[in-house]
């Protein structure tokens, strides 16, 4: 596995450089040699915030967290990608895909029980035609940060979220 570590707003010392290897160095299990792992490492409004991009046959692993702390953020990073990493297994196994990036014996064997994913609340609500600015300001006055909405001017259900930046954000379906 080849770790690739990116630092803004901080400065990449060998103590931090060894503890991202050591700790992401133990997903090396899961993946073939050449497996690319992206890790960008910063600091913003004083927090530590770092964000792990893996490339794998037809999709990506990736998580971003933040703390206090880029030690405690490592481990957050390292728990959250093996649990992706479960996720993921059981979708390869259940479409019989092949397993592109991934060793064998991880396919093969189980290295953790599989968590199963359970909906424990199903709402259901009008959808409205409106545009895209209305739904952003309903979002608003419901607190919610998404929102989904037929949009006025396509037609096609859309939803409206809010970005950790405090700017918002439109999905669309492709045509």
């Amino acid at each position: 596995m080849n770790i690739v570590i990116s630092a803004k707003n901080i400065e990449l010392t060998d103590n931090l450089k060894s503890a991202v290897e050591d700790k992401l160095g133990k997903l090396d299990k899961y993946f073939v040699p050449d497996t690319v792992v992206n890790v960008t490492m910063g600091v913003e409004r004083g927090r530590h915030k770092i964000e792990v991009t893996i490339p794998v046959k037809g999709s990506i692993i990736r998580t971003e967290q933040e703390s206090n702390d880029m030690y405690v953020t490592l481990d957050l990073i390292e728990e959250i990608i093996e649990r992706q990493l479960r996720k993921y297994k059981t979708k390869i196994i259940d479409k019989h895909q092949g397993g592109g990036n991934f060793r064998q014996d991880y396919i093969e064997n189980d290295f953790y029980e599989d968590e199963d994913i359970k909906i424990i609340r199903t709402k259901k609500f009008e959808v409205m035609p409106m545009y895209p600015e209305d739904a952003c300001v309903q979002m608003e006055l419901l607190g919610h940060n998404f929102f989904a909405f037929v949009n006025a001017e396509t037609g096609q259900v859309n939803v409206a979220y809010k970005r950790k930046d405090g700017n918002y954000g439109l999905l669309e379906p492709e045509a």
